[in-house]
């Protein structure tokens, strides 16, 4: 067992509410051609990995997204699709009532202002705010013993990097999360595949 496991972290493929800026939050969307697409080109590159990687634990959202996702990635590595488990603590951070609604709208909805004031804290109404994923992601990356190939969400993605690298939380708001790169992370240490 690794004193610093390793996480090959993969955000899910673009969906039709990615390309057209809109809030998923913890919406079941699924994947579309771009995002299958994206699915396969970081399955090729974690082959690099093998035969060591075959050895990690995968592990995905339980959005269908990030499962599909996971299940493209592993047939391109050469295994089975579904040996994985979903793990409930990486589903998004739920955007609550502003799920569904387009980020160009939102300086109508309400919370707005209060959003730009305090990112990491806000919290919409019937959603959770940065803080309370980051507290949620933190506790699932100090429970992982083992190197893991996890595929979740954009939101996981800078809270997990803020968690390993020991970033200001408060950046976390701001940090990219591209769907097309794989991101190798240790404790205090990250790169982009």
């Amino acid at each position: 067992m690794p004193d610093q496991p390793t996480i090959y972290f993969i955000r899910h493929g673009e969906t039709d509410w990615n390309r057209d800026r809109r809030y998923q939050g913890q919406q079941d969307i699924p994947l579309n051609e771009t995002g299958r697409a994206q699915a396969h080109r970081n399955g090729q590159a974690l082959r690099a990995f093998l035969p060591a990687i075959a050895q990690a634990e995968f592990l995905a959202s339980p959005l269908g997204r990030a499962r599909e996702s996971m299940e493209i990635v592993r047939r391109e590595v050469g295994l089975p699709p579904a040996g994985y488990t979903v793990e409930p603590r990486l589903i998004e951070l739920s955007y609550g009532v502003w799920e569904g609604v387009l980020q160009d709208d939102l300086r109508h909805e309400a919370g707005y202002a209060a959003r730009q004031e305090d990112p990491f804290r806000w919290r919409p109404e019937q959603g959770e705010s940065y803080a309370d994923l980051f507290a949620r992601v933190s506790g699932w990356a100090e429970s992982i013993a083992r190197d893991c190939v996890v595929v979740a969400h954009g939101g996981v993605s800078r809270c997990l990097r803020a968690h390993m690298l020991n970033l200001d939380p408060e950046r976390i708001p701001e940090l990219e999360s591209p769907q097309d790169r794989v991101l190798v992370l240790t404790r205090g240490a990250m790169r982009w595949l």
